[in-house]
């Protein structure tokens, strides 16, 4: 209970800390980067980031400034083409909004991003410029500006600079040149982005908050459930030790992805070491979650002793299950600075998405023989328990099954994240819906002066005489003989039940 409670005390902490010294921005860095062919420009992205402006109602102005900063870019070309001359480079900073005017005339089937000979023999514009035209909302914007190559130089350095961010939206970064000499040309230095909040990306920030408020929750939620366990730890049963292991995690995994954010924004650089423990924690914790309401349909503790020979296919599966979630988690987050959602590959993520459908037809199909054994055996109470329980997972599959078309309708519309603001709310729903599932699992199976009622027993029938044992009580009177006839009747059939169900049990066993 002590480290619980000192857990708090440090999430309390950490949380009053962020909210006194937030500190300036988010750093991108680039080390030896290379430029793309893109049309018939040659382009580096540089970052992408949601930008509150200071203007705005939600801050206020003065020191709380919004700015994008550069420091130190430094553009490298190959010493072979050291004496020749090359056209300038240029940093082009746009608002999402603004994307249609950067460009100019279709050339070669594209839209043209630099100025070609044709194009400049028009007068349209100066050969190797980049084309682009005012935006409506800030004649001032986008913001282009470059370097060249003095001489026979191999590097060029822009100039320090910072440009001030007055209008609320999410900002792309690119250097572009438009010289074929230059295609092996790299860029170092790093940017800063500012928000008024501190070094978080705009569609991070709100997810920092987030994790401090989960894991408040998870505490609370492991507060009730540890009070329960230490009061009739006598009467625990295998079950209940599971679900205490992933409660655990949860409080784990929250913290974790707590401080990531929380170090984020106060160093600008994302932690590697406390992203891939975040990653990891969460991982373990959907792993053994996915296993323990899987075993559970099955009827694991309840109506089973052991699991026999499905236990090492239950365990392929939660291997499989946990190295493709690992590897799709580590991919979209550990060193993700930009807000750009969506990165992973399609082959990391529908791995994922057939593991999670076959853990819940498994997990259905698994229920279905439960609830015929509890009927047969006329388990009242575990009957009980099982159809609430059976609720909670079909709805939670429907909100799941809802929410997955949500989120395809919302990245479909989204497809230059001008939603970045709004974002921030679906990876924090598929959280608030995991805690809300274990939370009722917790309810249904905390431990209790009658935790064993819901435990295996070896007697099929002997809960069924417990949950009615108040008839013994009543007095018997005497009995018709054509009654004697009948119970008679019904006590061998009663009988010939009972040895089947025992042979199922014998076969759930070899099973």
């Amino acid at each position: 209970m002590s480290t619980h409670l000192l857990l708090l005390l440090l999430i309390c902490f950490a949380s009053s800390s962020s909210f006194v010294s937030l500190t300036e921005a988010s750093v991108h860095e680039y080390r030896t980067e290379r430029f793309m062919s893109k049309g018939n420009a040659f382009v580096f992205h540089g970052g992408s980031e949601g930008i509150y402006s200071s203007l705005s109602d939600n801050f206020t102005s003065g020191s709380d400034s919004s700015f994008i900063r550069f420091e130190k870019i430094t553009f490298r070309r190959p010493e072979k083409v050291s004496n020749r001359s090359s056209l300038p480079i240029h940093a082009v900073i746009f608002e999402v909004e603004d994307r249609e005017n950067i460009g100019g005339s279709a050339y070669g089937g594209q839209r043209a991003v630099c100025c070609t000979s044709d194009l400049a023999k028009l007068g349209v514009c100066s050969r190797g410029d980049i084309i682009y035209h005012p935006s409506a909302f800030d004649s001032l914007w986008p913001q282009v500006f470059g370097v060249s190559f003095i001489d026979n130089e191999l590097t060029a350095t822009l100039p320090l600079s910072s440009i001030q961010i007055t209008r609320t939206g999410m900002y792309n970064l690119y250097f572009i040149h438009c010289d074929p000499n230059l295609k092996d040309l790299v860029v170092e230095g790093k940017t800063i982005w500012k928000n008024p909040g501190g070094y978080l990306p705009g569609r991070m920030a709100p997810l920092m908050y987030f994790y401090g408020f989960m894991s408040l929750a998870f505490v609370v939620l492991g507060l009730f459930w540890f009070s329960q366990y230490a009061r009739f730890w006598r009467e625990v049963f295998p079950l209940q030790n599971c679900i205490t292991l992933v409660i655990t995690l949860g409080m784990f995994e929250m913290a974790l992805w707590y401080f990531d954010y929380a170090e984020f924004n106060e160093t600008g650089i994302r932690p590697t070491g406390i992203t891939i423990w975040a990653v990891t924690f969460g991982t373990i914790k959907r792993t053994v979650a996915r296993i323990i309401i899987l075993i559970v349909s099955m009827g694991y503790g309840v109506v089973r002793p052991t699991l026999g020979g499905l236990t090492s296919k239950v365990i392929m599966l939660g291997f499989t299950f946990f190295t493709a979630s690992e590897t799709l988690e580590i991919i979209e987050n550990v060193g993700a600075v930009s807000d750009l959602s969506g990165k992973a590959r399609l082959f990391l993520v529908l791995p994922v998405a057939i593991l999670d459908a076959f853990f819940i037809i498994w997990i259905f199909k698994s229920l279905s023989a439960t609830f015929k054994k509890l009927q047969a055996r006329r388990m009242v109470v575990k009957l009980d328990i099982y159809r609430k329980f059976t609720n909670a997972l079909a709805v939670a599959v429907l909100v799941s099954v809802g929410w997955i078309f949500y989120e395809l309708y919302f990245k479909s519309k989204d497809v230059y994240n001008e939603h970045w603001q709004k974002a921030w709310i679906i990876p924090a729903f598929w959280q608030l819906l995991s805690f809300s599932l274990l939370s009722v699992i917790s309810a249904l199976w905390a431990p209790s002066q009658k935790s064993t009622r819901y435990a295996y027993s070896g007697d099929a029938n002997g809960e069924f005489e417990k949950d009615d044992y108040s008839l013994t009580l009543i007095k018997p009177g005497p009995v018709p003989s054509h009654e004697v006839h009948q119970n008679l009747s019904e006590t061998r059939h009663l009988q010939a039940d009972k040895g089947a169900l025992d042979g199922d049990l014998e076969e759930d066993k070899r099973d």
